[in-house]
């Protein structure tokens, strides 16, 4: 069944119980969102004592299924105001999973403002006061943490953003090499584990893989048959493994599908100094890696390793960072990309909302348009808590409140990835409807809009966006349920035994009789009980809604909108 933590702040109580056996079945984000729905009051402040922040490996991770290990944290966010669920890379997924606890649940608030460390080895858990954290990075915080308890250990913390408790603040995992850049980002968890004055959590066990198994054979078989179907693929097992989340570049450039400059246009003539081939031959003229493996038995290795001209390394810039502090900010340095990569990693910061804020911020006139040295300045004054620091740590929409800015992507409160909603019709329709806010893993239709894997939609027309939003959103419940890295999906979806055997392993791994329609149930299950609890938060249909500016105004190159009625966005969570 596995182990629970208990972390009682109030009382600083630690307690190691067996798993609720309502739980038994869920892992990853179905652990998280279901005990968030039965044990958050929806109406609570993010911020106070009634918030729970969760954090759940994957129901594989910990095995040798290949490309698992991911680790899922929840809460309610101070971002959005709804349910939240933040998925990271890097070891704490492996370790957590490999020791066989299934959940750390850490709720209530410090009576004093002393930092505390959760502190969790084979022979069991405990918090620990650091005072000598406060206000550092989370690499400083992770080489401390490494140095004092144990130097392969995981190590989730954060940085000086979730001590202020900004909106914006993540929470860093670890990878194999103490690199703390593996973020469960989205959604400012990080405030939620600062406001429970928790620092970091370390896990510390020489265990790399769980040793109940229930049936070995069977699971060492499929294993091997997944890395196999995910090695063939040409995305998984060659694009990525070549180039890096950043390949997708220069393609969503030449689609139109690229927002430049605050998505205002679709194309940005210097993708190609800012894109996966460029960064790749960088990595590797300065000595980096222009491909690395974030998470131990990793068959697909999409991250990387880019050294800065003074000799840190950013590991990793990922699609996403080098869009959101590059074509959306009109930044075509890789050099100045990286730093604010290494900034925002250091701070504790979501990439994708820090970008969104300086894309805003130079809306407004605040930051000149393309002025990276400005932007960097204006990190490091989140860094430092100044006043227009604060600003720009609380996100995309409250920094244009502040600005009085109405051009901003964002739904729910959370700034829009790296996709343009106007031309990828499928991406609209997710980060419409998904409870998560705009989020582009939360229902990945980039890859029948534009990769044709799993199919073809036609990303220009709305024909067919809302099936497969729908879809995708359930099937990526599951997929987080389950540890794998979400970029499995372009393998399982191209193949008729993918799901199948994503059930085997589970059936292996746990001496259970589930079938693909029993998983495909976990998925919806999940999905609705997200939306349920939005909408005890007070959330209704109007939150499923992209920005006015992206409904009227004709994006360029295509010279589109975004055309999906209201009527029709309601139909997606008919399931």
């Amino acid at each position: 069944m596995g182990k629970c933590i208990k972390v009682d702040m109030t009382t600083k109580e630690v307690k190691v119980t067996d798993l609720p056996e309502r739980y038994t079945h869920l892992g990853g984000r179905l652990l998280t969102s279901q005990y968030i729905y039965d044990e958050v009051r929806p109406t609570c402040h993010p911020l106070g004592e009634d918030n729970k922040l969760i954090i759940a490996p994957g129901l594989l991770s910990g095995t040798m299924a290949p490309s698992s290990g991911r680790v899922s944290i929840g809460a309610k966010s101070p971002l959005t105001k709804g349910i939240k669920e933040s998925n990271g890379g890097g070891i704490t997924g492996q370790k957590l999973g490999a020791m066989g606890i299934r959940a750390i649940t850490i709720e209530g608030l410090p009576k004093d403002d002393e930092l505390q460390v959760l502190v969790v080895n084979d022979d069991g858990a405990k918090l620990i006061a650091h005072p000598d954290l406060a206000g550092k990075g989370a690499y400083e915080t992770t080489e401390i943490l490494r140095n004092k308890y144990g130097n392969k250990a995981a190590v989730a913390c954060i940085g000086p953003a979730g001590e202020m408790l900004m909106a914006n603040a993540g929470i860093a995992n670890c990878d194999t090499e103490g690199s703390a850049s593996r973020y469960c980002g989205r959604g400012g968890l990080g405030a939620v584990m600062g406001s429970k004055r928790l620092k970091g959590v370390v896990i510390d066990t020489a265990k790399t893989r769980a040793d109940d198994i229930h049936d070995e054979a069977t699971y060492k078989a499929a294993s091997k048959k997944f890395s196999k179907m995910l090695t063939d693929h040409p995305v998984c097992g060659e694009a990525l493994p070549k180039f890096g989340t950043n390949v997708l570049m220069n393609i969503l450039s030449e689609a139109g599908g690229l927002p430049t400059r605050n998505f205002s246009e679709g194309r940005f003539e210097h993708a190609d100094a800012i894109g996966g081939e460029t960064l790749a031959k960088v990595c590797e003229e300065r000595g980096g890696a222009a491909t690395h493996r974030c998470m131990t038995g990793c068959v697909i290795g999409c991250s990387n390793s880019y050294p800065l001209p003074d000799g840190r390394v950013v590991s990793p810039i990922e699609y996403e960072t080098a869009w959101s502090f590059g074509a959306h900010c009109d930044i075509k340095d890789l050099d100045v990309i990286a730093e604010l990569n290494w900034l925002a990693n250091d701070i504790g910061l979501d990439t994708i909302e820090a970008g969104g804020v300086l894309g805003v911020m130079m809306e407004a006139g605040v930051i000149p348009w393309g002025d990276g040295k400005r932007a960097i300045e204006v990190m490091e004054e989140i860094r430092q808590g100044t006043p227009l620091g604060r600003i720009a740590g609380q996100g995309a929409v409250y920094a244009g409140q502040a600005f009085g800015v109405t051009r901003v992507a964002a739904v729910k409160g959370q700034h829009m990835p790296a996709y343009e909603p106007r031309t990828v019709k499928g991406m609209g329709v997710t980060y419409a409807t998904t409870p998560m806010g705009a989020d582009h893993t939360a229902g990945y239709c980039v890859t029948a809009n534009i990769l044709k894997v799993g199919g073809f939609v036609d990303p220009l027309k709305g024909e067919g966006q809302i099936d497969l939003s729908r879809n995708l959103q359930i099937a990526t419940n599951l997929i987080d349920g389950t540890g794998f890295c979400l970029f499995i999906a372009f393998a399982v979806l191209d193949d008729e035994q993918g799901v199948p055997t994503i059930v085997e392993l589970m059936n292996a791994r746990y001496g259970w009789n589930l079938t693909v329609d029993d998983a495909v149930k976990m998925g919806q299950q999940s999905l609705k009980a997200e939306r349920d609890f939005n909408i005890q938060a007070g959330f209704t249909k109007e939150h499923d809604r992209l920005p006015d500016f992206m409904l009227k105004e004709k994006l360029s190159p295509h010279d589109i909108h975004f055309d999906i009625g209201d009527q029709e966005l309601d139909t997606l969570h008919n399931y």
